[in-house]
């Protein structure tokens, strides 16, 4: 008999490794051999088909995301999303929060260890699962600069930042700022920056994943916040694969080097952050699997 590798399954059924792997182990791949610690997958053997959920579990991730939410239940994917997207968001930007900290000011509304923390990082997680919720709640709807102001504002609402007259929670920037060395949209220009890039994405309606990583680069290259940018446009960059049905993704500590250099490099070769993009999305197709949702 011919024998497919995992790899070669995955590929062939349009499925993560390891939902292979799940599969074989469940006993839902005839004549799948496990030798040593490999599965061999007959050449014939066709992808299982999914496993019967009741009729009324939402199996889309948008629907079962917002049913959870509704129905505030613990342990499903949108506990799992809150969680991961907004420790490894706020990560990436210096909080010294864990992810076991996270966790519990999500499930407990309080804050856990003997060390001392930053306020800020405790209010700014707060805020950022609030954030996620908006993304949820307005998924229909093309960004738009009061939306994006409103994540902003959402954000850093709280904040010893917001204690700043100048800093302009909610708002564009007053004062230059770079990112990753380089100059970004002057604080005079950043209002017609963003109409035009908004105006130029919007334009058209189906989306691509370059289209995605298109607008989350320039976002982040006008940097149109004082502080926040980078929170704000990975949280845009979840509400837009959630609205074209692009599988979502996560940017963890671990993709932070190759996420950065992603961005910088995008103009010139833009292979780096696209495969640091679909690196995370293998990830979260791993997550769905696990959840049992409809990648």
């Amino acid at each position: 008999m011919n024998y497919r590798s995992v790899a070669e399954a995955a590929r062939l059924w349009g499925v993560s490794e390891r939902s292979v792997r799940n599969y074989c182990a469940e006993g839902r791949v005839e004549g799948a051999v496990l030798i040593g610690k490999t599965w061999h997958i007959p050449a014939a053997a066709s992808k299982p088909e999914r496993l019967n959920m009741h009729d009324d579990t939402p199996k889309d991730l948008l629907s079962r995301l917002r049913a959870e939410k509704a129905a505030k239940l613990r342990g499903g994917i949108y506990h799992r999303v809150q969680i991961d997207l907004t420790y490894n968001s706020n990560h990436i930007e210096g909080s010294r929060l864990t992810h076991d900290q996270t966790r519990l000011i999500f499930e407990t509304n309080t804050i856990g260890g003997a060390e001392a923390v930053r306020v800020d990082d405790v209010v700014e997680t707060a805020n950022h699962f609030k954030c996620i919720d908006m993304v949820i709640d307005s998924v229909a709807y093309a960004p738009s600069e009061a939306f994006i102001k409103q994540l902003h504002s959402t954000l850093k609402s709280g904040t010893s930042d917001a204690r700043l007259d100048w800093f302009a929670v909610g708002d564009y920037k007053k004062l230059p700022n770079e990112v990753g060395g380089k100059e970004t949209t002057l604080p005079e220009n950043v209002p017609a920056a963003m109409k035009e890039l908004l105006a130029r994405y919007n334009e058209e309606k189906e989306k691509t994943l370059d289209d995605l990583l298109d607008f989350h680069y320039r976002f982040e290259r006008i940097h149109p916040f004082q502080d926040g940018n980078g929170r704000v446009g990975r949280l845009l960059l979840f509400k837009e694969c959630l609205r074209h049905k692009i599988v979502p993704f996560i940017i963890t500590e671990e993709l932070k080097f190759y996420y950065y250099r992603g961005l910088q490099n995008w103009e010139k070769e833009r292979g780096y952050l696209r495969d640091t993009c679909l690196t995370a999305q293998d990830a979260f197709r791993e997550t769905l699997a696990y959840f049992r949702i409809e990648p």
